[in-house]
């Protein structure tokens, strides 16, 4: 069970990290769109690298997020599978963490 803990917060870190790289490329778009009618060898130059680096951005935040479907998928099924196989200790675990968000929201 502490494994799958683990893999839901690792998976929530990487939805943090896939939407701000979303972010970023946004940003470096609308740099790219803001720069379009300047002229010069070196801004043209550098217009090009940053619209590569872009592409290839693009392509592993598409894996990422397919990696951070899959590993939530699994997350979720296994969860299924502990909740199924012990169902009682499920309704336990879930009772005292709903004593302890209680607990916690009764301090405020």
């Amino acid at each position: 069970m502490n494994t799958e803990l683990m893999d839901v917060e690792s998976a929530v870190t990487k939805d943090k990290l896939v939407e701000d790289l979303r972010v970023v490329v946004a940003d470096a778009e609308e740099l790219l769109r803001a720069t379009a009618g300047q002229a010069g060898d070196k801004i043209a130059a550098a217009r090009e690298r940053i619209q590569d680096s872009l592409a290839h951005a693009k392509v592993r935040l598409a894996a990422a997020e397919e990696a951070i479907v899959e590993r939530t998928k699994q997350a979720a099924r296994a969860t299924d599978e502990y909740v199924h196989e012990n169902p009682w200790k499920a309704v336990g675990i879930a009772a005292c963490v709903g004593v302890i968000v209680g607990m916690l929201i009764g301090r405020r």
